[in-house]
């Protein structure tokens, strides 16, 4: 099998070559989380928005259908937090709607096997870095975390269906910079993807949605730090280009450097410099509500399970709305939206991208075992750390 079935393909080349229909949905189904993490400012920003029902959430799903959506992320907040999530997940593939999971990797066991029966079969797990006491910090002072999301990842491994797809969620931040690489290295031997996300950071005077306010300043990189950043990134494009499992395009990464050393972004440049939301992707907030994506929302409530909602997208209102917050906006560097609109605007990464989603996804995940996932994990970390020694290059960069 491939990532996608004929009838999403069909609907992703709808959405990509017409630009009328909504290819991703990122849906944030709750604020809750069991983790709080340095660069993630979403369970408070969301903390107002109650819940959808099961039975609002399978019409969101009905809708979502109607107007051509390929594929939902599921994303919070923790979405494993939430007990009827095989029902969610089942209201949209009920529907031929994609369904990835987004987790920080504390699901159990059984709540995972109930996702799979359900239809997940596309998991994103955040993984920052092979050192569990970094990635401990970076989740919030979160003993034994690490060693939580190794054991999941083993899980996924070894409950997936043969066609079952993973990749990491990986942050840039000043602290991880030097362990990307290990990242990447270890998703490869696993049978993982990885893309990449430069941390955001807004201040309280500005608040948007996803941003840090970077209180301890663990963000934001400082000048002197732009040389290695460029140079990491470099490294990274080359090991995909040697077959490395980086899902992220050249016109992405160069844009992540820009993002980092304050810069403009460039990859709305074939759309007078705005993005394409709501006519390639947006976001719903846990009570349904449109948004434009997870750092602003509409001037009013537009709720996507509302029987209307489809007639309200197809009218241009939802694109009136979204496009009065949108032109504002300096541009983010969230993954998902930059690459869908390269996708659609830019050739090359188009082509590379229908090679992707055309691959055969029977057996990507490696059957492993928990002890040989962290084994590998050790086995790279300590490499590359003799690496990091020899450069005598610091966790983190001075200002």
């Amino acid at each position: 099998m491939t990532y996608f079935d004929g009838s999403q393909k069909l609907r992703l080349a709808r959405s990509l070559v017409t630009k009328t229909s909504p290819a991703y949905v990122q849906y944030y189904i709750t604020a809750r989380c069991n983790l709080a993490c340095q660069q993630c400012n979403i369970i408070y920003a969301d903390a107002d928005s109650a819940e959808m029902n099961i039975d609002q959430i399978r019409r969101t799903a009905e809708n979502l259908a109607e107007i051509g959506v390929c594929m939902v992320l599921l994303i919070g907040g923790e979405p494993f937090v939430r007990r009827d999530l095989p029902e969610i997940i089942e209201a949209f593939t009920s529907n031929n709607i994609h369904v990835r999971m987004q987790t920080n990797g504390l699901a159990t066991e059984e709540m995972l096997a109930r996702c799979i029966a359900a239809g997940g079969h596309d998991i994103s797990i955040s993984l920052d870095t092979l050192s569990g006491s970094m990635q401990d910090s970076i989740n919030g002072g979160f003993d034994c975390s690490w060693d939580r999301a190794i054991r999941t990842i083993s899980m996924v491994n070894r409950m997936f269906p043969a066609n079952g797809t993973a990749f990491f969620g990986t942050v840039l931040m000043p602290e991880n910079l030097e362990h990307v690489v290990d990242v990447l290295e270890f998703a490869t031997a696993i049978g993982w993807g990885v893309s990449l996300v430069p941390a955001h950071v807004s201040t309280p005077d500005r608040p948007q949605g996803f941003r840090s306010f970077d209180s301890e300043g663990t963000c934001r990189f400082p000048p002197s730090s732009y040389a290695r950043v460029r140079e990491v990134l470099a490294t990274l494009k080359s090991l995909r280009d040697r077959g490395l499992n980086l899902y992220d395009s050249d016109e992405y990464l160069d844009d992540i450097y820009r993002f980092i050393a304050g810069e403009p972004v460039r990859w709305r440049r074939r759309n007078d410099d705005v993005c394409d939301s709501p006519s390639l992707y947006f976001a719903l907030e846990p009570n349904g509500n449109v948004n434009p994506c997870c750092d602003f929302r509409l001037g009013k409530p537009i709720p996507a399970w509302a029987p209307d909602f489809p007639e309200r997208y197809r009218s241009g209102e939802v694109h009136r709305e979204a496009y009065s917050v949108v032109r504002n906006c300096a541009g983010c560097m969230y993954g998902s939206y930059p690459e869908i609109t390269i996708t659609a605007r830019f050739l090359k990464p188009m082509l590379q991208r229908f090679v992707f989603f055309n691959l055969e996804t029977d057996n990507l995940l490696k059957p492993l075992s928990e002890a040989e996932i962290v084994e590998v994990a050790r086995a790279i970390h300590a490499r590359n750390e003799r690496g990091r020694e020899a450069r005598l290059l610091p966790a983190t960069f001075a200002t």
